[in-house]
C-alpha cells in the first residue's frame, strides 16, 4: 500500500475516533474511554474543517493501485459527506424519539466493554462528561429556534416522554448503571464502583438531562412543526439537506423523483408475488384481504418477548449451518440474539474488535404483538446472518486494509447487503414454510415503501398522516409498525433510502456477472468479492465485481 495514503488512512481512523470516544469504546478501543462527544457549533466547526482537510488530502493521491484506490474513494465519500452532512446544522432541530441518545442508552450501555478496573474508572469520569453533552445538545436546539428551525411536535413530544420516564426511575433502576461489571471485581469492588457512577448519574447526568428535557418542552415544543409539516422541506435550508442526505446514504448521484419512481415501481411488482403466496397460504388473491389477516389476525402474531427471541434462535442456528455453502470466508465472531425494551424494532450491534463482545442481533421485545410470526425469519437474516454479521464481522477481521475502512458506515452498501439477504435467505433455503416467506414479502414492501414515503415526506411535503395511510394501503405491516417507521423517517431523512437503493444495486450487478460468466459464475466467488474490501460505496462495488469477472474469463 502507498505509505503515505496509509499514513493518511491511519490518521482519519485516529481522528474519527477521537470525536466519537463512545462509539471507539463499543468497538473496544480504549483510547478515549474518559472523553464523550462533543455536540457545540464550535466543535461542529472544526469536525467540518478537518474533514475537509482529509478529503482534500486523499483527491490529491493519483496513480494508485487497485486497493490504494477504494481506500481513497472510500475516504473522500465519508469525509465529505459528513461535512456536508454537519454544514446542514441538522443539530439545530435534531429531537429525534427513534435514535436520540436517551432512546439508545438502555441498548448501549450494557454493550460497553469494561473489562478491567482501569476502563471501570475511566467510565466513572466518562460519565461525568455526559452532563456537558447535554447542555451543549440543548444550546444547538436554542440556535434552531432563533432561526426558525425547529422538530416535529410529535417526534419532539415523543422524546420528552422518553425523558420523562428517564428522569422517574430510580436511581438504582437508571440504564446508565446497567454498565457491565468486569469479571475480576468481587461483590464489595461491584458495589463500591456502582455507587461511584450512581453519585455521577445523580450529580451531572440527571440535572443536565432535566435542563435538556426541559429546553425540549418548553422552548422548541410549543414552536415545533405540525404534522402536516414533517418533512426537511419545510425547515429553512431543508431542500439542500435532503439532496445532500439522497447522496450520503445512497452514494449515486440520484432525485428525489427518480427515487419516488422507482419507489412506486417496486410496490407494484410485489403485487403479483403477494397474490401467489396468499392464495397458497391464506386461500385469497384480494390484496386488501392479505394486507388485512397479515396485519390483524392474532394466531400470525407473537404474544410474548421470550417466543419473538427463541424464534429469532431458532432462524440464526439454520442460517448458521448453512452459510459455509454459500460463502468462501466466515466471519470468525459469533452472532447472539439479544432482547431490547427501547431503540428500533431490530437492528444489529457488531463485535468488539479486540473480541470482548460478539455480534449482537437485537429484537424490541416492548409490545411482542408488534412482531408478525410471518416477518420474524426476514428480520433476523438481514439483521444477523447472512446479513450484517457476515458483512461487519467480516469487514472487522480483514487484515489488509486500513482500519476506518473495517468500520466506514456506507449505508447503501450495508442495508443494500442486508436487504439482499433476505432474498438470498430463500434461495438458501432459510424460510421455514410459504408463510415466511409471505414475510420476506412484507419485508420488501417497507423498503419499497420507504422510497415513495421519504421522498414523500421530505421533498413533495407530505403529511405525517399521508404516509402512513400510503405504507397501510401497500403493506401487511400493522399500524403500529407503520407509524413508528414514519416517524423514523421523519427524523432521519434520506437514511432509509439506501436499503432498497442498495439491494437493487448488488442484484444488478449480480445478474451482470452471471450472464457474463454463463456456467463459470460462482455464487461464494461473487458473496466473497462483495465483503472482502469492508465498507465501499455502490459505484466502488461496481468496479470490484467488474474485476472479478474479468479475472474469470
Amino acid at each position: 500500500m502507498n505509505e503515505h495514503l496509509r499514513t493518511l488512512a491511519d490518521e482519519y481512523w485516529d481522528y474519527q475516533m477521537e470525536v466519537n470516544p463512545t462509539g471507539a469504546l463499543m468497538l473496544g478501543d480504549h483510547r478515549f474511554d474518559t472523553k464523550v462527544e462533543e455536540v457545540s457549533r464550535e466543535a461542529e466547526d472544526a469536525q467540518i474543517a478537518r474533514l475537509r482537510e482529509f478529503s482534500a488530502q486523499a483527491r490529491a493521491f493519483k496513480d494508485l493501485d487497485s486497493e490504494d484506490q477504494i481506500t481513497r474513494d472510500v475516504m473522500i465519500h465519508e469525509a465529505s459527506t459528513a461535512a456536508d452532512a454537519l454544514e446542514t446544522r441538522a443539530a439545530e432541530f435534531a429531537v429525534n424519539h427513534a435514535m436520540g441518545f436517551q432512546a439508545m442508552i438502555p441498548v448501549a450501555i450494557p454493550q460497553l466493554p469494561i473489562e478491567t478496573s482501569e476502563q471501570a474508572d475511566a467510565l466513572v469520569e466518562k460519565y461525568r462528561g455526559f452532563g456537558r453533552m447535554f447542555d451543549e445538545a440543548a444550546g444547538r436546539l436554542e440556535e434552531g429556534l432563533a432561526n426558525g428551525r425547529t422538530p416535529p411536535a410529535l417526534t419532539t413530544q415523543k422524546t420528552v416522554e422518553q425523558l420523562d420516564a428517564l428522569l422517574a426511575a430510580p436511581i438504582d433502576a437508571d440504564p446508565f448503571l446497567r454498565a457491565r461489571v468486569p469479571a475480576t471485581f468481587d461483590a464489595a469492588q461491584a458495589e463500591a464502583w456502582k455507587s461511584r457512577l450512581a453519585a455521577e448519574v445523580e450529580s451531572s447526568i440527571r440535572p443536565a438531562m432535566q435542563r435538556y428535557r426541559d429546553t425540549i418542552a418548553n422552548d422548541v415544543l410549543p414552536a415545533a412543526r405540525p404534522e402536516e409539516r414533517s418533512g426537511v422541506t419545510w425547515v429553512p435550508g431543508g431542500d439542500d439537506l435532503y439532496e445532500k442526505a439522497i447522496f450520503q446514504y445512497t452514494t449515486l448521484e440520484m432525485t428525489a423523483d427518480e427515487i419516488h419512481e422507482i419507489g412506486l415501481a417496486q410496490i407494484e411488482r410485489l403485487e403479483g408475488e403477494y397474490r401467489s403466496l396468499g392464495m397458497e397460504v391464506l386461500g385469497t388473491d384480494d390484496l386488501t384481504e392479505i394486507y388485512t389477516r397479515l396485519r390483524e389476525d392474532p394466531d400470525l402474531h407473537f404474544t410474548s418477548g421470550p417466543d419473538v427471541r427463541r424464534a429469532a434462535e431458532v432462524a440464526l442456528a439454520k442460517a448458521k449451518a448453512a452459510m459455509g455453502d454459500w460463502f468462501g470466508r466466515l466471519p470468525r465472531a459469533d452472532c447472539l440474539v439479544g432482547e431490547t425494551p427501547s431503540g428500533p424494532t431490530a437492528f444489529y450491534f457488531p463485535p468488539a474488535t479486540d473480541g470482548s463482545r460478539p455480534g449482537t442481533f437485537f429484537v424490541n421485545t416492548s409490545d411482542p404483538a408488534d412482531w408478525g410470526r410471518f416477518e420474524l425469519e426476514a428480520i433476523a437474516y438481514h439483521e444477523g446472518i447472512p446479513g450484517h454479521h457476515l458483512q461487519l464481522a467480516i469487514a472487522q477481521e480483514l487484515d489488509d486494509v486500513p482500519e476506518f475502512r473495517k468500520h466506514a458506515m456506507v449505508t447503501s452498501y450495508a442495508e443494500g447487503w442486508g436487504l439482499y439477504t433476505e432474498r438470498l435467505a430463500d434461495e438458501m433455503g432459510l424460510y421455514s414454510g410459504q408463510l415466511e416467506r409471505i414475510g420476506m414479502l412484507s419485508a420488501d414492501s417497507m423498503r419499497a415503501g420507504r422510497l415513495v414515503v421519504d421522498t414523500g415526506i421530505h421533498a413533495k411535503g407530505w403529511s405525517r398522516s399521508k404516509a402512513i395511510q400510503f405504507m397501510a394501503d401497500n403493506s401487511p405491516m400493522s399500524v403500529g409498525t407503520i407509524s413508528n417507521e414514519v416517524d423514523r423517517y421523519i427524523g432521519m431523512p434520506g437514511q432509509a433510502l439506501a436499503y432498497m437503493i442498495g439491494r437493487l444495486e448488488i442484484q444488478r450487478l449480480r445478474a451482470e456477472a452471471e450472464t457474463a460468466l454463463g456456467p463459470a459464475f460462482d455464487i461464494k466467488g461473487f458473496h466473497d468479492t462483495i465483503l472482502d474490501s469492508g465498507m465501499v460505496t455502490l459505484p466502488i462495488l461496481g468496479r470490484l465485481v467488474r474485476d472479478w469477472v474479468a479475472s474469470k474469463h
